[in-house]
């Protein structure tokens, strides 16, 4: 095995349905689960939180993401780290791809007594 993971071009991995949303995970191990999203126009994930700290960059296409109670709109190359709990959502203008990295183990810290 060679100690790395290679995907030469993000944008072409997987298709863009013709219309919905397509998955795929690109990796896993105990500190890092990596999803690939391609979206066709007008599609939804409805609010929802991560229960870590989870990364969102957008490789291409349009979208309006919900942060909490913030409204942000997405192209190609944004980037957004949410922390754990935050609800969050995204609607599609375009067909867009999105990576998600989820950082396993950085959930909110707890205060020890």
């Amino acid at each position: 095995m060679p100690g790395y993971t290679l995907i030469q071009n993000l944008l072409t991995h997987q298709p863009i349905p013709e219309d919905g949303i397509l998955t795929r995970q690109l990796f896993d191990d105990e500190k890092l689960r990596v999803v690939l999203f391609t979206f066709s126009a007008r599609q939804r994930l409805s609010e929802h939180t991560a229960s870590t700290t989870a990364l969102l960059h957008f490789l291409s296409g349009e979208a309006t993401i919900t942060l909490g109670t913030d409204s942000i709109e997405a192209g190609p190359g944004t980037w957004v780290r949410m922390e754990p709990g935050l609800a969050h959502s995204v609607v599609t203008k375009s067909a867009a791809i999105m990576l998600l990295v989820l950082l396993k183990g950085m959930g909110k810290k707890t205060v020890k007594e």
